[in-house]
């Protein structure tokens, strides 16, 4: 017989990345669900839509894609990103405020999914608005032995040391690269490097782990008495949208399996080289 899949669930943000060379799906939470499907899990998203044509292009992207889904449909404008690049190519973002996905219904639908949940990412963004109180009654509304991973994603202004503790505190696992680090350092006023930091904040929260990113230099997966190290290997990267979703998607993945902290960091830089070698963040 054919172990139980896994039910896997991004909640957040659901958009549309409205660039100079057109538009593109982003959504770190839907990313997620989708590489946690593609590797065998019953993944799902969770966000809110527009009742509108870009909202309708959404959902046609997700039943192509076969992604499971509680995506609600509000009175609200489908999310947008507008993206602009300066002179040297460097980009900027403006990210809509009062979208659909600020505006995420907490439904009888997503408490039962909730209740028979295995792992839920979510992240600081989907937090600016009204949908953080939706995001904190999912989460309370999982078993105690679920796993409740913080992939932080600090957006612009749209985060707070409020916002960060919250979530912090309601985890199990954070996600956080590089630069995100040092934000956090700042914030909760840590001494010490990026692994002292990622020590303490498990300490202080009661933290299994922290996986720390580091772009093209790798990753590290910190535990209060462990930091195991892992390097990336050569990648020719055609796009590096969704990357970091990838990864953590396979890292939860190999870990709710059993794998071991390595296994699971070597399938997260596996899957992440797969998803920067083609383009766009959801390739089959």
């Amino acid at each position: 017989m054919n172990e139980k899949k896994k039910v896997i669930v991004g909640i957040g943000e659901i958009l549309w990345d409205m660039l100079p060379t057109g538009k593109a799906l982003g959504g770190a939470p839907a990313n997620f669900a989708y590489h946690a499907k593609r590797l065998g899990e019953d993944g799902w998203a969770v966000s809110a839509i527009g009742n509108d044509a870009l909202g309708r292009e959404i959902m046609d992207i997700v039943m192509e894609k076969g992604l499971r889904n509680l995506i609600s449909v509000t009175s609200r404008p489908t999310g947008t990103v507008e993206v602009s690049l300066d002179a040297q190519g460097v980009p900027s973002y403006n990210i809509k405020e009062d979208v659909a996905w600020d505006n995420i219904p907490f439904t009888p639908e997503m408490s039962a999914l909730a209740s028979r949940a295995d792992a839920v990412c979510f992240g600081s963004l989907v937090q600016r608005a009204y949908s953080r109180e939706s995001v904190h009654r999912f989460l309370c509304a999982m078993r105690p032995d679920a796993l409740r991973v913080f992939d932080i994603n600090l957006r612009q202004h749209y985060y707070s040391r409020e916002i960060i503790e919250t979530s912090l505190k309601l985890s199990d696992i954070l996600k956080i690269n590089d630069e995100e680090i040092r934000i956090v350092a700042n914030l909760f006023d840590l001494p010490g490097d990026d692994t002292a930091v990622c020590r303490a904040l498990i300490a202080r929260y009661d933290l299994r782990l922290v996986i720390l990113t580091r772009g093209a230099d790798g990753s590290e997966v910190i535990t209060a008495d462990e930091a195991i190290p892992q390097a990336v290997g050569h990648v020719e990267v055609v796009d590096t949208v969704g990357a970091g979703d990838a990864f953590t998607a396979a890292f939860i993945v190999a870990y709710l399996r059993g794998a071991s902290l390595t296994d699971a960091q070597r399938l997260a830089n596996e899957t992440a080289a797969y998803v920067c070698s083609h383009k766009g963040a959801m390739p089959l």
